[in-house]
Order: C-alpha cells, then sequence, then structure tokens
C-alpha cells in the first residue's frame, strides 16, 4: 500500500514536470490550427481571430492551470467538462492530425508484442546459459561463452544490428530488413501473428545477442557467489542431489540480486527499442516518439512519454514486489 501511495505520488510530479518541459517545445497550436486561411485573410483580422483562438485553447492561463485541464482536475475551458488524461483523453495530435489514442493504437500494440517475445526468448536462454557457466566454471566452454558474450556486452545496439542485418538479410537472405509486415497482406488471426513474428525476428536477435553479455553473466556471477554459501555445501554433504542443490537452493538465494537486473533489463527494453524499430522500421512507439519530437508535437509526446513513465512505475512496484516472493524474509517495515 506504501508503494502504490508513492506511485501515484511520483506520477503526478512526473507528469507535471514532463507537462512544463513539453509546453517549452517552440509550437503553437493555435497558429498551428489557422495555417490553412492565413493567406486568405487580412492580418488585421488573422490576428484577431489568433487570439481569440489562443484564449479558447487556454494556451495563456498559467501552466498550472493548463496542466490541471490536461490532466483532468478542472474542466475543459471549451466545453466545460472534466475531459483530461484520467478521464482517458491523451490529447490531439497536430502532427497526424487526429486523437492521439488513436495514434499510437498500432504501434504501442507492435511495442508490446516486440517486448514480449523478445523478454521470453531472452529470459530462456540466458538464466539457463548462466546458470550452466557457474556450475562449470573455468572449463573451456565456459571461457568461450565468457568470450563469445563480451561482444554483445561491448558493441553498440546499432552497430549489432547492421551487422545482423548484412549477415541475415543481406547475404543469408533469411529475414526482411525492416517492416512490421508483410505489405498489402491482409492476414487474421494466428496468420498475422505469425506473419508479424517473422518481421520481428531479426530485431529480437539483435535484443538477444546484446543481452547475453549483460544477463547471461549477471546470472553467473550471482550463481557463483550461491553456490560457496556453507548451505550448498551442506546440502552437498547430505547427498542432496545436484540438481535440487543447484535449481532448488543455489538458484533461489541467487534469484535475489539478480531479480532488479531482470526487471531493469525489462525496462530497458522499452527504452532501447527506440534504436530498433528506428533500424528496423517497425512502427513501434519509438519510432513514433522520434517522429513526434522532429514535428513538435507536444501532446503526443506527452501521451508517449507518460507510456514510459506507467511502465517505469510498474517495473519498480513489481520489484518490489518479487523480493518478498522470491525471499520470504523480507518484510515491509512498519
Amino acid at each position: 500500500m506504501k508503494r502504490l501511495v508513492y506511485i501515484v505520488v511520483v506520477f503526478f510530479i512526473t507528469s507535471f514536470l514532463m507537462y512544463c518541459l513539453f509546453s517549452l517545445i517552440p509550437s503553437d497550436p493555435a497558429r498551428n490550427q489557422l495555417e490553412g486561411v492565413k493567406k486568405s485573410m487580412k492580418p488585421e483580422a488573422y490576428q484577431q481571430m489568433y487570439e481569440e483562438l489562443r484564449d479558447k485553447m487556454g494556451l495563456d492561463d498559467p501552466i498550472v492551470i493548463r496542466y490541471a485541464r490536461w490532466i483532468g482536475f478542472m474542466p475543459d475551458k471549451q466545453s466545460g467538462e472534466f475531459d483530461g488524461l484520467l478521464q482517458g483523453n491523451f490529447g490531439y495530435s497536430l502532427l497526424r492530425q487526429k486523437d492521439c489514442v488513436d495514434v499510437i493504437k498500432t504501434p504501442m500494440a507492435n511495442t508490446i508484442l516486440f517486448n514480449i517475445f523478445t523478454t521470453i526468448l531472452t529470459l530462456a536462454v540466458t538464466i539457463p546459459l548462466g546458470i550452466w557457466c557457474a556450475v562449470h566454471k573455468g572449463s573451456k566452454l565456459d571461457q568461450g561463452v565468457q568470450a563469445f558474450t563480451i561482444l554483445g556486452y561491448s558493441l553498440p545496439q546499432y552497430i549489432i544490428a547492421l551487422i545482423f542485418i548484412f549477415v541475415f538479410a543481406v547475404l543469408l537472405k533469411w529475414f526482411p530488413v525492416n517492416g512490421a509486415a508483410t505489405p498489402g497482406s491482409t492476414y487474421t488471426g494466428l496468420r498475422e501473428l505469425l506473419d508479424r513474428l517473422y518481421y520481428m525476428s531479426l530485431p529480437i536477435l539483435v535484443s538477444l545477442f546484446g543481452a547475453l553479455g549483460g544477463m547471461s553473466r549477471y546470472v553467473r556471477a550471482s550463481m557463483i557467489d550461491a553456490l560457496s554459501m556453507d548451505c550448498i555445501r551442506t546440502a552437498r554433504a547430505k547427498g542432496v542431489k545436484e540438481r535440487v542443490v543447484i535449481y532448488s537452493h543455489a538458484w533461489r538465494n541467487a534469484l535475489l540480486p539478480v531479480v532488479t537486473s531482470i526487471i531493469g533489463w525489462f525496462l530497458s527494453v522499452f527504452s532501447g527499442s527506440l534504436v530498433l524499430e528506428n533500424v528496423f522500421g517497425l512502427n513501434g512507439m519509438g519510432a513514433l516518439y522520434i517522429k513526434a519530437l522532429n514535428g513538435s508535437d507536444a501532446e503526443l509526446c506527452l501521451a508517449i512519454q507518460m507510456f514510459y513513465t506507467v511502465v517505469a512505475l510498474l517495473g519498480n512496484l513489481i520489484t518490489d514486489l518479487a523480493y518478498g516472493f522470491v525471499d520470504p524474509r523480507i518484510r515491509v517495515n512498519k
């Protein structure tokens, strides 16, 4: 309950700071709306209409009042109704000439689909690999894995993406170079999902390769510390099966520090997809965010930023809950 209260407080503080920041973008919504009629009007008439529109939209009000209307604490100046972020109104995109909710539906679906499958595949590979390397510490294969994974840890993600495109898309022709789906396709259901996953396969592999260096090495280091604990020696001395020692006793103790890394990595995937979505043309939230920033679309930028803010806050909450699940000894101080 304390964490939930903290999340609400942090959300409103962050949203206010973000609103103030994006209000500094040199863009005038009233002038943008009158762009089409400017040439056909006299300067005096245009200026009068411009000032009336600014007053109608509340653009000359103090920043606190404008934020209260945007978030939904105060009624809208035009309609007189509460119609803000808390009521589900994420604003109007001047760049796309439609509501922000309609703009972000498809990109958000692509981003969520990409990150879910990236997370599943990455954890399915890196966690067993890290455990195996810890159990076989110092072996030739362990040394080879550490030398290989350091590449993914050292190289920037966009460099890895370019190399993978050249190898798997240009030379081997296994995957398409970019795009989120087959152009002109009308697939539905499972066929549509498989088609989208096919186009996302290459960026998912890039993300997996980049995570090998960090996640697998972190799991390996945590497991090595856990395997050296006295309770593990005692379990082995009592004749407990090695599989039970590794996956029940050692992994449970090693999981606590790994939880933070896993959830932190999951959150970084959402921000890291900014790069991959632009390189592979996935039409996700990251690519849309860049276009909105370049187009000075403050309302759309705010809507996307709030999405990332909610993801980060929920990630912190999941981390706190995961601590208590992994280690029952952890309790919130009274």
